[in-house]
């Protein structure tokens, strides 16, 4: 028996069985090593953002909704035009559209490449034109046209995808458009802010206001011109500076 054993009838009488268990518990705890974690400060780890992404995309769990978060950007855009239209007319003014997760979604592809950037895969993808749009966007186009407000969709794509870019487009419901501007073979590593720039200012020189810019990257925004109004649509599934 052993020391503790023989003291248990006492102290039970004495303490209580709570009051014993305790003082058990913390006698023989300290005989035990001490099993510890230590965790270094570090980022987010990028599986678990991968599988919060997929969730956001889809509406699930807590992280939010793409798709309500793109239709609250997309009225936001579709009232600054109406309002704008209100104030001066239709006639001079103009909107610009990026195409890659803002006027459609490439979310298929995006899932099959794991989140990277492949560019095969990816000129494949837009290769076969398949891109649904983006509802929000295409409501605002909608509007756009029945305002008579000049649409222009400027992209990071190249010239060469030209026309499984406007056929993509067209099968979407973007029928038609001022002028769709690609990147010229002489523009492929110009930075985005200075391509989408210098694409509004000649918008501008022709004569046209740009009442609303809408992209999913701070790139297709900033840079001068602006307009009157520029809305930035929820993408974290990608970044280009």
């Amino acid at each position: 028996m052993s020391r503790a054993q023989s003291l248990e009838p006492i102290l039970f009488r004495r303490f209580g069985l709570r009051t014993v268990s305790l003082l058990l518990w913390l006698v023989f705890a300290g005989a035990a090593p001490a099993q510890t974690i230590v965790v270094p400060p570090e980022l987010p780890n990028l599986g678990k953002l991968e599988l919060e992404l997929k969730d956001y995309h889809d509406c699930k769990g807590n992280h939010g909704c793409y798709t309500s978060d793109l239709d609250r950007q997309a009225g936001m855009a579709t009232r600054a035009l109406v309002r704008a239209v209100k104030l001066r007319q239709a006639a001079n003014l103009a909107v610009v559209l990026d195409i890659d997760e803002t006027s459609l979604s490439n979310w298929t592809e995006i899932r099959l490449a794991d989140f990277a950037y492949d560019p095969a895969a990816w000129n494949r993808w837009v290769d076969q034109a398949s891109a649904p749009a983006i509802a929000g966007t295409l409501h605002f186009y909608e509007e756009a046209e029945k305002l008579g407000v000049a649409v222009f969709f400027i992209t990071g794509r190249p010239e060469s995808q030209r026309a499984a870019t406007e056929k993509n487009l067209r099968s979407q419901g973007y029928a038609q458009w001022t002028a769709l501007v690609l990147r010229k073979p002489d523009e492929a590593k110009t930075p985005t802010v200075t391509y989408k720039s210098a694409a509004r200012q000649r918008i501008v020189a022709a004569g046209y206001r740009i009442a609303v810019n809408m992209g999913d990257q701070m790139s297709d925004l900033t840079g001068d011109p602006r307009a009157d109004v520029s809305v930035k649509l929820a993408d974290p599934f990608y970044y280009i500076p």
